[in-house]
């Protein structure tokens, strides 16, 4: 009964004693006791501060800049990915959804006139609407930004606008039969958008009364083209939040950049009191020139931290682009009976996300973030030759029972 007990017993003991002898080399390799002026110098302890160093400042270098060229590129690829792919298909979205609400109001004004209709055809609008809804869409599929589920979505939402169009010219040809084209109308609106139950559809008479409530519907009953954009649309807005997000290993390597580039600094600043102490050696020039990639890391960083803000801030403007947005808005915008207001129009908040993602960037180093790991890498190579120079020149200028 014991037995087990006794094994497992001995066998965390064992454990522990691994863990702790781990930790004590990692830490002496880390942070190794510094060789001072006034310290009773030997070859032995010499050359064991120069084997620490030679393992710990090469490999600190090489994590430092690699825990931070993967945050970097991370945050920059995301700021790409919205800025190319996401914020412009949010956009055509918006406006294919809105543009569709506005031919349908132009549609039902126009086939109130009756007969006048078949001379005069429907309104400008409603062909560059209905034509402007079309293009959205398309430039929806080539942006990149949905997955294939989502395009053949996207292809099944153009052929319902398609046949969308023919019930409108249907309730056209039958324009002198008032049942028949409310019909059609009503037809049309059913496949545009689900009815609110407690506002019966009816044609409008007049394009500047107020829009229809539209009912939003997800999941397996979304059959409507509206329910199907905005279902889109939130597919997108929940994309672009992962993006603006950092994720569990950006922050893991920002963290674990950020404590090696510490121990990097301090290593080579000890380092270098080592060589001045020991070898005489008032400026170690190679030491000194892989310090100077150093300098550039509070501008990486602060990039970095950029690029996130601005990710966070596009977030509530996606929101805006489908909760404050609408036909009245910009049926009033385009007629310049409004400004187009920065919270409301879909152009303005377009605009706005694409402003928020180009400040989102530092100048001084654009383009730098896919070389920060090589850099390291280089860093840490120089680091170890140097070292490994001074380490060899030590053997073999020492001599037993001497002090170099």
């Amino acid at each position: 009964m014991w037995g087990p007990a006794r094994r497992a017993g001995a066998s965390a003991k064992r454990f522990a004693g691994a863990a702790l002898k781990g930790a004590r080399l990692l830490w002496r390799y880390a942070w190794a006791p510094p060789v001072r002026a006034t310290d009773r110098p030997g070859p032995p302890r010499n050359r064991a501060y120069l084997h620490d160093r030679l393992v710990a400042l090469p490999l600190l270098a090489a994590v430092a800049f690699a825990g931070l060229g993967f945050t970097a590129t991370s945050l920059r690829d995301d700021s790409a990915e919205i800025r190319t792919h996401i914020a412009p298909a949010l956009r055509d979205l918006a406006d294919a959804r809105i543009s569709l609400r506005i031919a349908q109001r132009e549609a039902e004004v126009s086939l109130d006139a009756g007969d006048a209709v078949e001379l005069s055809g429907l309104t400008p609008r409603y062909g560059s609407r209905i034509t402007g809804a079309a293009q959205d869409l398309s430039q929806v599929a080539r942006s990149g930004a949905l997955a294939a589920a989502e395009r053949q979505e996207l292809d099944v939402v153009s052929g319902l606008v398609d046949g969308y169009e023919r019930w409108i010219a249907w309730a056209q040809t039958n324009v002198s039969d008032e049942s028949l084209r409310k019909a059609g109308l009503s037809y049309a609106q059913s496949m545009l958008c689900s009815p609110d139950p407690g506002d019966p559809y009816e044609p409008a008479t007049d394009r500047y009364a107020t829009y229809p409530r539209c009912a939003p519907v997800t999941g397996s009953e979304a059959t409507t083209v509206v329910d199907r954009i905005s279902d889109l649309e939130r597919a997108l807005r929940d994309r672009l939040e992962a993006r603006a997000a950092l994720g569990p290993a950006a922050v893991t390597a920002a963290a674990v950049s950020a404590a090696a580039f510490v121990l990097l600094i301090a290593g080579l600043w000890r380092t270098l009191r080592f060589l001045r102490a020991r070898f005489r050696i008032s400026a170690s020039v190679p030491l000194l020139a892989v310090a100077l990639p150093l300098l550039a890391v509070p501008a990486i960083a602060l990039d970095g931290l950029y690029a996130y803000a601005a990710q966070e801030d596009t977030v509530p403007i996606a929101r805006s682009l489908y909760a404050v947005t609408s036909p009245a808005t910009e049926v009033a915008v385009e007629e310049r009976r409004i400004d187009p207001p920065g919270d409301t129009a879909v152009v303005t908040l377009a605009d706005s996300m694409d402003d928020v993602l180009d400040d989102g960037r530092l100048a001084a180093v654009d383009g730098v973030a896919p070389w920060v790991a090589p850099a390291g890498l280089l860093v840490a190579a120089v680091t170890g030759v140097t070292l490994h120079a001074y380490r060899r020149e030590y053997l073999l200028v020492g001599r037993p029972g001497t002090a170099v």
